[in-house]
C-alpha cells in the first residue's frame, strides 16, 4: 500500500494535463451525454478556422491527430478503463452489441475530431456541406460499418482512433455522394 495510506488504481491516477486536454478535446469528452458529439462539433469548430479546408492543411491536421490521438487516447484509457456515459452505453448496446475487448471511454474525443476532419477533407467550406458531415459522421460512427467494429478492438490507443477514421472515411464517401446529387439538383444551395 502506499504511504498515503490507500491503494492506487486505475481510477485514482489522475490524467497528465497535457494528455487530458487532447485526448478530451479540450475538455468537451467531460460533457455527460453525448460527449461524442460534442467532441465532433469541436471537430468542426477548428475546421472552421481560416484555412483548414486546405487539403494540404488538413492533412496534416489528421495526421498529426491520428498519432498524437492514438498515444494520448492510449494513456487516458489505461488510467479510466471503459467508462462510458448513459448514452455512450445505450448506443453500444443498441448498435454494437456484444463485448468490447479494448477500453475506449467516453471521456476520449480525439477520435472524433480527427475522424470528423477526415470525413471534411476535399468537402467545399459551406454550410450545407459541414451540416452532412456532421449527421453522415455521427451515423457511421455510431452504426461502426465493417471493417470499423472489428479495428476498435486493437489496443494501445488504435483501436480507438482507427474506428472513427473508418468511419470519417465512409462519411466522406457519403458526402461527395450527397453533394454531387445536391449540385445537380440544386446548384445554388451549395454557395451556402
Amino acid at each position: 500500500m502506499p504511504a498515503s495510506g490507500r491503494e492506487e488504481t486505475s481510477n485514482t491516477r489522475s490524467i497528465p494535463f497535457f494528455t487530458n486536454i487532447i485526448a478530451t478535446g479540450f475538455f468537451s469528452g467531460y460533457i455527460p451525454w453525448a460527449s461524442g458529439t460534442f467532441g465532433t462539433i469541436v471537430g468542426i469548430l477548428i475546421y472552421l478556422l481560416p484555412s483548414t479546408e486546405s487539403p494540404a492543411v488538413l492533412s496534416a491536421m489528421i495526421i498529426v491527430g491520428l498519432f498524437t490521438g492514438v498515444w494520448t487516447s492510449g494513456r487516458v484509457a489505461d488510467i479510466v478503463g471503459h467508462k462510458l456515459t448513459r448514452s455512450a452505453e445505450l448506443a453500444k448496446a443498441t448498435f454494437q452489441p456484444g463485448e468490447h475487448e479494448a477500453a475506449d471511454p467516453s471521456i476520449v474525443v480525439i477520435d472524433e475530431i480527427v475522424g470528423m476532419w477526415i470525413a471534411l477533407l476535399f468537402v467545399p467550406k459551406t454550410i450545407v456541406a459541414v451540416v452532412i458531415a456532421f449527421f453522415a459522421f455521427r451515423a457511421f460512427d455510431i452504426v461502426k460499418p465493417p471493417p470499423a467494429r472489428q479495428l476498435e478492438r486493437i489496443p494501445n490507443g488504435w483501436g480507438i482512433m482507427l474506428d472513427d477514421v473508418v468511419a470519417g472515411v465512409y462519411a466522406n464517401i457519403a458526402i461527395q455522394i450527397c453533394l454531387w446529387i445536391l449540385r445537380s439538383a440544386f446548384p445554388y444551395l451549395l454557395s451556402f
